[in-house]
């Protein structure tokens, strides 16, 4: 792939940190968006070129899009590190909405944005890209899912658009590392293992798969490992990777029917993107060991 001129917006994230060497190594032209004026040294040592601007001006975002010219767009913003759901759903919305504003208007031919996996509506098995989302949600689960249906809706107004609906996040700087928020719940008793379905993802793999995105057709993609678990199988797994003890038993409540996990086969088969921890299973140890 020839040399692209990039924006990344969410570049000091934990996806978003991880995209800068790479994009860089990889030849393009990157510019990393970030609100915080004390990370721009180690962007620019980085490689990348840093631009100072919060996504939700959306004047201020014009004029930098504008100015950096980007070829595409890498949509990574995230506003999870206080854990408020509510404040990461209204920066999908807003923020999506101002990113893409200023994209189409500065003529990105290509955005590529994060999304999740699991906001398909219920089913008996994995969810493909096919599945609706689940927009009849209770809430809270549907202040979630409206985030994630205006983002995806803004991002394929875009010529050419990638949404990558990423699984749970794991590994370094994540609410699964030992340090992080579900690591505190495993240690408290609070992780139930139960019969919810999850689609886990290293945080390694949801960086190579943004990359790889940028030669893929438009559409969705579910991006996740090959092992869709239910809790009573990761629980346990998860506890004791991080130090934590064994959970209590399940008080046997039925799966929650979104709970279900998702289905790789087109990132897989179609696409040739192949994780390099496929499975929870011997990802949890080998990422514990190396925190």
């Amino acid at each position: 792939m020839s040399a692209l001129r990039i924006l990344l917006a969410g570049s000091t994230g934990v996806v978003g940190s991880r995209l800068v060497p790479l994009l860089v190594a990889a030849g393009h032209h990157v510019t990393a968006l970030t609100r915080r004026p004390e990370r721009v040294a180690a962007l620019r040592a980085a490689g990348a070129h840093p631009a100072v601007v919060d996504v939700r001006d959306a004047g201020a975002l014009a004029a930098t899009v504008r100015a950096a010219a980007p070829d595409v767009v890498l949509h990574q913003l995230t506003d999870l590190a206080a854990a408020d759901l509510s404040a990461n759903s209204e920066l999908r919305v807003t923020g999506t909405r101002h990113l893409v504003d200023a994209a189409l208007a500065a003529g990105a031919r290509r955005i590529v944005a994060q999304s999740i996996a699991w906001a398909y509506a219920g089913g008996a098995e994995p969810a493909d890209e096919g599945t609706p989302l689940d927009l009849d949600a209770p809430e809270p689960r549907a202040g979630t899912i409206r985030g994630i249906a205006a983002l995806e809706a803004a991002v394929s107004e875009a010529p050419e658009w990638v949404v990558l609906r990423y699984g749970m996040f794991y590994g370094p700087d994540t609410w699964f590392a030992p340090d992080g928020l579900r690591a505190d719940d495993a240690r408290a008793g609070r992780l139930v293992a139960d019969g919810d379905v999850t689609s886990f993802l290293h945080v390694d793999d949801a960086a190579a798969a943004a990359v790889a995105a940028l030669g893929w057709p438009s559409g969705a993609v579910n991006v996740c490992d090959d092992e869709p678990a239910p809790a009573r199988d990761w629980v346990p797994a998860f506890c004791a990777a991080v130090g934590a003890p064994p959970p209590a038993p399940a008080s046997g409540a039925p799966r929650r029917p979104w709970a279900r996990g998702e289905s790789n086969r087109l990132a897989r088969e179609q696409l040739g993107w192949i994780p390099a921890h496929p499975s929870w299973r011997t990802g949890f140890s080998l990422a514990a060991a190396r925190w």
